[in-house]
């Protein structure tokens, strides 16, 4: 089950011994269950979607926002630290690479491990797409696959990244932590999703989390249109 405290997490060389653990942990579902564009009853689904910038069309630009955001993917900045933070070894090649993600409810920390399954780093039907599938490890307070990917539409020039998980919960340390990620986790995912998708605009857009402050008497109140949907499935 997921390793949990209360008020605090863990030091580098904590976290150091974890993840040489989570390199032997396998998977907590089986992938089988996750595929398909329907979820199987039991699986929730949660998607977002937003546009981020645009570019010049034709293929993405060196240093342009396309370049800058899938920095942010594969660094996972794009995740808000105050709701979960990663913590990785960055030399491990993105696809295999495991990760601890710690994973915060109020006080309450809960690390659980993932592993990116796939990558996809390609040019096809008119469009680039840069992004990776993590999945869930034994141990994890959820189970399933969440996808993360960003696309250039390259006769538009239209940049969109996309958050895509299908999921049900997984093992919890106790009664009332699982009672308390009914109650709570709605309102956690969905602000997750949203702050996800502005951290990722304003890397695309800045290469900053910050934006540039605004001339002296004017307002500046920007970010992306985001689209969130969620659908869960009754178990049959």
């Amino acid at each position: 089950m997921a390793e949990w405290r209360i008020g605090r997490g863990w030091t580098e060389a904590e976290l150091e011994d974890r993840l040489r653990r989570a390199a032997g942990l396998p998977l907590n579902f089986s992938l089988a269950q996750t595929e398909g564009t329907e979820p199987q009853p039991g699986w929730n689904h949660y998607f977002s979607e937003a546009v981020l910038t645009r570019e010049p069309p034709g293929a993405p630009l060196p240093n342009g926002p396309f370049a800058r955001a899938k920095v942010g993917i594969e660094n996972y900045e794009f995740s808000d630290p105050e709701i979960v933070t990663a913590h990785f070894d960055p030399s491990v090649p993105l696809l295999g690479r495991r990760m601890l993600l710690e994973i915060k409810v109020w006080s309450l920390h809960f690390l659980c491990g993932v592993v990116v399954g796939a990558v996809r780093n390609e040019v096809r039907n008119g469009a680039a797409t840069f992004g990776f599938r993590y999945d869930t490890l034994d141990g994890h307070i959820e189970r399933g696959s969440e996808w993360v990917l960003l696309s250039k539409d390259l006769g538009s020039g239209e940049v969109r990244y996309r958050i895509e998980a299908t999921w049900q919960p997984g093992q919890f340390p106790n009664w009332w932590s699982r009672l308390g990620f009914w109650l709570l986790a709605p309102l956690y995912q969905r602000e997750w999703h949203f702050r996800a998708q502005r951290r990722l605009f304003l890397i695309a857009r800045y290469g900053s989390l910050e934006p540039p402050m605004p001339e002296r008497g004017r307002l500046v109140h920007e970010g992306p249109d985001v689209i969130f949907r969620v659908r869960r499935v009754r178990r049959s």
